[in-house]
């Protein structure tokens, strides 16, 4: 479980800083993306001028919701599994919206399959409890 968290929770975190360092997208190849997103999400003109407000969406829902996974399994606190599974579900959630806007391609169905063996992971461990 362990690994899952921090990895994820780290790509997270990556992701967002690339949104904040070149907020158009064009550094990281991400202009088309932008774009897209402004054609399909609600309020365009202001949570989709450019990928700083989605970057703080990555990091918020993502993110720091991963690292506290991570750390309550650092602290072997009760609820580190309940918090694992909550964070793949959370992820499959996100890999969903991405979908619906983006089309699927290779990288968001890698990631499903990430949310999809980190909440197995912790339901397997749940159950041994």
């Amino acid at each position: 479980m362990k690994f899952w968290t921090l990895f994820i929770g780290i790509g997270a975190v990556w992701g967002a800083m690339m949104m904040w360092i070149d907020p158009t997208g064009k550094m990281w190849g991400m202009d088309p993306l932008l774009e897209m997103m402004r054609s399909k999400m609600p309020w365009p003109d202001i949570f989709f001028m450019n990928l700083v407000p989605s970057g703080f969406a990555l990091l918020f829902v993502n993110g720091f919701t991963q690292l506290a996974a991570y750390y309550l399994i650092r602290k072997n606190h009760r609820f580190a599994p309940h918090s694992v599974c909550a964070c793949g579900i959370i992820l499959m959630l996100w890999i969903s919206l991405e979908w619906l806007i983006f089309g699927f391609s290779w990288l968001p169905n890698l990631y499903f399959a990430f949310g999809v063996l980190e909440a197995c992971t912790a339901l397997i461990y749940i159950k041994a409890l």
